[in-house]
C-alpha cells in the first residue's frame, strides 16, 4: 500500500448521487468528506448527467484522490431505471478517467460484505459500522452518502487484502470461504479490523 491514499467512493444515481472521501495512511483511516448531489429537481436527464460529471471534476480537483471506487449497478426489474443508472455510472467513470484515475467497480453485495461481514446487510447496518470504524458522529440525512463512503472503504480493504495475498485488488468473484453468519465469526475472520 502507498504511504497516503485518498479514496473517492461513488454511489451513482440519477436522482441522488452519493460521494465520500476517506484518507488512508499506515496508522489511520479517516473521513474527509461525504455528501450527496441532489439531481431530482432537474427534469432533463442529459442535464443530470452533466451535473454528475461537473461534481466529479470538482471533487477530483479539490481533493486529488489517488483512487476512485464506484458501486456497480444491481440488476432490477425496471429496464429504464437500469439504463439511466448505467449512464450515471458511465459519466462518473468518464470523469474519473478525465482526471487521470481508473474507477474500480464493486458489487453492492461485495461492499456490504466488506463493511459488515454480511452481504445482505441493510443501509442502516452499513452506516452504523462506518460510524464505528471511522469515528464520525454526524447523523446522515441521505444514506447514499454513507453508501459512497462504504464503497471507498471497501476499496481500501480489497487493496490491503491484495497487498497481503498478492491477489489482484478487484477480483470479480471471491474465493469461497466460510460465511460469517455472526459478528463473532466476522471478527475472527477479520482480526485486523478491530481497533
Amino acid at each position: 500500500m502507498k504511504e497516503d491514499q485518498i479514496i473517492l467512493g461513488i454511489d451513482p444515481g440519477t436522482l441522488v448521487m452519493g460521494y465520500g472521501l476517506i484518507s488512508v495512511n499506515k496508522s489511520n483511516i479517516s473521513l474527509i468528506e461525504m455528501g450527496v448531489l441532489q439531481l431530482s429537481k432537474h427534469e432533463d436527464h442529459a442535464e443530470r448527467l452533466h451535473l454528475i460529471f461537473k461534481k466529479m471534476e470538482s471533487l477530483i480537483k479539490l481533493h486529488q484522490p489517488t483512487a476512485v471506487a464506484i458501486e456497480a449497478p444491481f440488476f432490477g426489474k425496471n429496464v429504464q431505471s437500469m439504463l439511466k443508472l448505467g449512464r450515471a455510472q458511465g459519466v462518473a467513470i468518464a470523469a474519473a478517467m478525465m482526471g487521470g484515475l481508473n474507477a474500480v467497480e464493486y458489487a453492492p453485495r461485495k461492499i456490504k460484505q466488506s463493511i459488515t461481514g454480511k452481504g445482505n446487510a441493510t443501509k442502516e447496518q452499513v452506516w452504523k459500522m462506518l460510524q464505528h470504524t471511522l469515528k464520525f458522529q454526524e447523523d446522515v440525512r441521505f444514506l447514499d452518502a454513507t453508501d459512497a463512503v462504504a464503497v471507498a472503504l471497501c476499496h481500501h480493504y480489497q487493496g490491503r487484502k491484495a497487498a497481503i495475498t498478492g491477489a489482484p485488488a478487484a477480483v470479480p468473484k471471491a474465493k469461497k470461504s466460510k460465511k460469517a453468519n455472526s459478528w463473532e465469526a466476522f471478527i475472527s475472520m477479520n482480526p485486523d479490523r478491530i481497533k
